[in-house]
Parts: structure tokens; C-alpha cells; sequence
């Protein structure tokens, strides 16, 4: 199992300058991976589609994502640096591919394209960006990335993007390009992991849920050719710690350190699996997020 945490950006640690030094303290730790999240807004009525009641309030204090992972990667050395997830159609596909590519050569390579299509109206609103026809919006903005990516001459001609045969370089480090994670939790994301991605950013949740989501993307992959054991898995947890354990039916998101990593030890079935802990919705001390990152570490190694 791979142990990856939250590149501190929300909140009380959306200060650059402290959230570098925690990240270099995070790799200390002997970590795998650093994410970023992206969220645009934090409207002050529940947003459309929001079940949780009122969005914490931290989510209003925010650095950029990929701002963010440029700086974790000038803090560190070793880490791989992901997003989880990166909104991908706030922004047009060419220019979404400019920003990764730089970022993967500030990283010597380290780079993690973790995508996905948001869950909140007012931040396409926001933007400008139609909410119906998201799916088909993301699958040409892969298209455009895997184009800029595999060549240095690229010509696209799609529904939404025409690129006249151009030449796009520099290239990334990694070949033909970054891993293309995507995230989602509908039958129609999870048959996209499946089809075309390089694995599922997923999230702890109860393992019935869990399995038959998985079983959809395994069954893509296997109509696609494509060996689904080679798929990765990022299971994100934002768990609320806590002194006391907490009733089975909740520990997928609050409870013990150790209740909170057994249950992601019960959805890791793999060597290759990740978890990825945030840590910032459980405290707002940078000295505790380090305690209790170790404890996890501890935990899960």
C-alpha cells in the first residue's frame, strides 16, 4: 500500500509559504505522494447537488491547484505530486495541457494528472462552461492532451476545439505523457477509468458501495482490451479523527486512526493501491496535521 497526503492549501494553510515547508516535512515522513483539490467557490447557501448541509467553511480560503503543486514540487524532491481532482474543463484542453506539461518538467517527472468533472453548478456558472455535455467535453479534452502529448506536432479537429497542425513544444518527461488519472463515482466515470485512463481516484466509502462501482470499470477495461490489474487505485479519505471509536457504519469517514486506516486496508487489495489522507478538515494546527500524518503513516506502513 502506497500512503500519500493532501498538499496543505485550504483554510488556515492556504499560506504558501507554510504549506512548502509542510510538504517538505510530509516527504520527510517517507510519504509516496503530495495532492492537490480544487475547488473554485464555497457559496454561502448549500449549494445545488450538496448533501452534506453547509460546506465547511475553509473551502472558501484557497490556493490554486496547479499554483499549489508547483510549489510543492520547488519544496520537494522524491514525492510523486497529483491532483485529486483537478477540474478539467474550467479551462481549454491546449492550455490544460501547457500547464501539466510545465508542471511535470518542474517535477523531473513526478507529475500526476488526477482529473475530473466537478460536482457544483455555480462553479460552471462561474466559469462559463456548459453543465450538460460534460462527459463528452471531457473525452475530447483527452483527446487533446494524449495529441499534445504524443507528438510534437499536433492538429485536432473536434466538436468543440479545432488546433491547426502546430508544433507543441517542449514535450513532458514522462512518455508518451503524465499518467491521466480521473475521478467520479457514476456507472458512466467509472466505464471511462475503465476505457481510457490510468486509474480511479476513488474515495473511502462502504465496500459494498465500493465493489460495485469497481466491477464497472473492470468490465470496461476488459471490452477495451486493456488488462483492468493494471488499473491504479487512489482511495482519498478527509477523515475526522477521533479519541473515541466511532460506530462501524461511520469509520469509512470519521473514527480512530487506526479504525479509519483498517477500513482502507479492507478496500486496498493491491500492492499498487494509494491512500490518500486530508487532514486538513480534522485540524487546524500545522504541528498536528504532522502528528497525526505520522500516526497514519505508522498505521498504514
Amino acid at each position: 500500500m502506497l500512503i500519500g497526503f493532501s498538499v496543505p492549501q485550504f483554510g488556515p494553510f492556504a499560506d504558501p509559504h507554510s504549506s512548502a515547508a509542510l510538504c517538505r516535512d510530509l516527504e520527510a515522513l517517507g510519504c509516496h505522494s503530495l495532492w492537490v483539490a480544487d475547488r473554485l467557490l464555497s457559496p454561502l447557501t448549500p449549494p445545488v447537488g450538496y448533501a452534506g448541509g453547509t460546506m465547511p467553511v475553509r473551502y472558501g480560503t484557497h490556493l490554486d491547484p496547479l499554483l499549489a503543486l508547483c510549489m510543492a514540487a520547488s519544496a520537494t524532491e522524491r514525492v510523486r505530486l497529483g491532483s485529486s481532482t483537478l477540474n478539467a474543463l474550467w479551462q481549454p484542453p491546449l492550455v490544460l495541457a501547457r500547464a501539466l506539461t510545465t508542471l511535470d518538467l518542474i517535477s523531473r517527472g513526478r507529475l500526476d494528472a488526477g482529473l475530473g468533472l466537478g460536482w457544483m453548478r455555480e462553479e460552471y456558472e462561474a466559469t462559463g462552461v456548459p453543465w450538460q455535455g460534460r462527459g463528452a467535453r471531457l473525452e475530447e479534452t483527452l483527446d487533446v492532451l494524449e495529441a499534445v502529448w504524443r507528438s510534437p506536432t499536433v492538429a485536432h479537429a473536434g466538436p468543440l476545439w479545432t488546433i491547426a497542425e502546430s508544433t507543441v513544444l517542449p514535450g513532458p518527461v514522462q512518455r508518451p505523457g503524465p499518467p491521466v488519472l480521473l475521478g467520479g463515482f457514476t456507472a458512466a466515470a467509472l466505464e471511462r477509468v475503465g476505457r481510457r485512463a490510468e486509474g480511479w481516484l476513488s474515495a473511502s466509502m462502504p465496500l459494498p458501495y465500493f465493489r460495485d462501482l469497481w466491477s464497472v470499470a473492470v468490465e470496461a477495461a476488459e471490452r477495451a482490451g486493456r488488462d483492468p490489474g493494471g488499473l491504479r487505485r487512489v482511495f482519498r479519505v478527509n477523515p475526522e479523527v477521533t479519541t473515541v471509536e466511532a460506530a462501524p457504519e461511520e469509520i469509512h469517514r470519521r473514527g480512530t486512526v487506526r479504525q479509519i486506516c483498517d477500513h482502507l486496508r479492507s478496500m486496498c487489495g493491491a500492492g499498487g493501491d494509494e491512500v490518500l489522507v486530508d487532514l486538513q478538515l480534522t485540524t487546524d494546527s500545522p504541528d498536528r496535521l504532522l502528528e497525526l500524518a505520522a500516526e497514519f503513516m505508522a498505521e498504514l506502513d
